[in-house]
């Protein structure tokens, strides 16, 4: 993978796939992933919800929305926005519900 390149994370094509169904309480959703460069110290990808809800564990992440609208709700009850230009850190463990409201595709960081 480059890792001297540019990227436009809101052109690049997404192949969506549903999620299992024990990650969808409320019926089907479907997101896309897109790994742009891998080191060994970090993973930088996009990645695109559609509109739903779904639960997931999080692992280490940083993220910046790009587009699309929600808010995530983290197991201690308190809830991150999501819009345009939220820059957004995550921690290995924490469980979330991801409700979105308009498709939401968002930068991602995580530690290897």
């Amino acid at each position: 993978m480059p890792l001297d390149a540019a990227f436009d994370a809101l052109a690049l094509a997404m192949p969506m796939s549903d999620l299992p169904g024990e990650k969808c309480p409320d019926g089907p959703v479907s997101t896309g992933i897109a790994v742009l460069a891998r080191t060994d110290a970090y993973e930088v990808g996009v990645w695109e919800h559609s509109v739903g809800r779904s639960t997931d564990i999080e692992t280490d992440e940083v993220f910046v929305v790009l587009a699309g609208s929600g808010r995530v709700i983290l197991e201690d009850g308190s809830v991150l926005v999501l819009r345009p230009g939220t820059v957004g850190v995550l921690y290995a463990g924490t469980r979330t519900v991801w409700e979105i409201d308009e498709p939401l595709r968002k930068v991602w960081v995580v530690e290897r």
